[in-house]
C-alpha cells in the first residue's frame, strides 16, 4: 500500500501525514482549513483519488458524516476507508453501511495516542471489522503505531475507545484534585510529583501531565473540547448502563467549555477548583 489520503489535518492528523510522507508514501491530505504542506490538496475528491486508504481523523461524528457526504459517490472497489475519529459505535456502523453501499471497504481504526505519541510513531490503535482486511491497512498503519489491537466486530473497537477516554478523563481529575489539595496543605509541585511516582497512584497520565502541570502549560496535546465530545458519547453509549462519576465529570466538563477553555488541554479543567483556605 503505497497511496494514502489522510482527511483532517489536526493534531494528530497532519503529524501522520507528514510521517507517512518522510517514510517515501505517495500522501495527499486534505482539510477544511487549507494547511502549507507540500502534499495538501484544497479538492475533496481530487484528495481521494486513486487513495489505496483514506484515514479519517476528524472531530466528531458531523464532521465524518460531513467528509462521507463528499466522497461517498467517487469511492470505488479496492479502497479502504479507515476511520479514526472517536466515535461511537452506533456512528460507526451507520458510517460503515455507506461507505460498503459505495463499494469500498470500511475499517474501523480508533486510536490512543497525543501529539507526542503521534510524533514518536506510538500511537495505538484499535481495529475493528473484518480481520482480513484490518490485517491490509497495517503496512500502513504499523508506520505510525507503538501497537495494534484488533478488537473484534465493527462498534467493538469504537467502545473500548470510548472506555479508554473515560478512563484518561477520571484519572486526570482525581490527580487535578489531589494536586489542588496538596498545593491548598502549602505542599510543592516538586514534592507532590516526587512522592507520586513511588505511589501505586503514579498512571501514564500523571507521567505524561506532570510537567505541564508544573508549568501551568495548558497548550493542548489533547483538547478539553474533544474530550468533552468523547465524555458525551460514553454516556450515550453506555444506554441503561448508569455510570454515576462519569456523569458527574461531564457536568464538570460542561462548566469547562463554559469558561472558555474548549481549545486548551484537557488538565486546563484544574483551574474550576477553587482553592480553600489552608489548614
Amino acid at each position: 500500500m503505497q497511496r494514502v489520503t489522510i482527511v483532517g489535518l489536526g493534531i494528530i492528523g497532519s503529524t501522520w501525514a507528514q510521517n507517512l510522507h518522510a517514510d517515501g508514501l505517495t500522501v495527499r491530505a486534505w482539510n477544511r482549513t487549507p494547511k502549507a504542506l507540500p502534499f495538501f490538496e484544497p479538492d475533496l475528491v481530487q484528495a481521494i483519488h486513486d487513495a489505496e486508504l483514506i484515514i479519517l481523523v476528524v472531530a466528531d461524528p458531523p464532521a465524518v458524516n460531513g467528509i462521507l457526504d463528499i466522497i461517498a459517490p467517487h469511492l470505488r472497489a479496492g479502497q479502504i476507508v479507515a476511520q479514526s475519529s472517536t466515535i461511537s459505535p452506533r456512528w460507526t456502523k451507520e458510517f460503515a453501511a455507506r461507505v460498503e453501499a459505495a463499494g469500498a471497504a470500511f475499517l474501523e481504526a480508533p486510536f490512543t495516542g497525543s501529539k507526542i505519541a503521534a510524533e514518536q510513531r506510538k500511537t495505538v490503535f484499535y481495529l475493528g471489522g473484518d480481520a482480513a482486511l484490518a490485517e491490509k491497512a497495517k503496512p500502513v498503519l504499523e508506520r505510525l503505531a507503538a501497537r495494534i489491537f484488533h478488537i473484534g466486530p465493527l462498534g467493538t473497537a469504537s467502545t473500548l475507545k470510548l472506555a479508554m477516554n473515560l478512563n484518561i478523563a477520571l484519572i486526570a481529575e482525581a490527580l487535578s484534585e489531589g494536586l489542588a489539595l496538596a498545593r491548598a496543605g502549602g505542599i510543592t509541585d516538586e514534592t507532590f510529583f516526587d512522592v507520586l511516582q513511588a505511589n501505586v497512584a503514579r498512571s501514564g497520565v500523571s507521567d505524561l501531565k506532570a510537567a505541564k502541570f508544573r508549568a501551568g502549560d495548558f497548550s493542548p496535546q489533547f483538547s478539553l473540547k474533544h474530550m468533552d465530545k468523547d465524555l458525551r458519547l460514553a454516556i450515550e453509549t453506555a444506554g441503561e448502563l448508569h455510570l454515576p462519576v462519569a456523569e458527574a465529570l461531564k457536568a464538570h466538563y460542561d462548566k469547562g467549555m463554559a469558561a472558555g477553555f474548549g481549545e486548551d488541554d484537557f488538565i486546563g479543567l484544574i483551574r474550576l477548583l477553587r482553592p480553600p483556605k489552608r489548614f
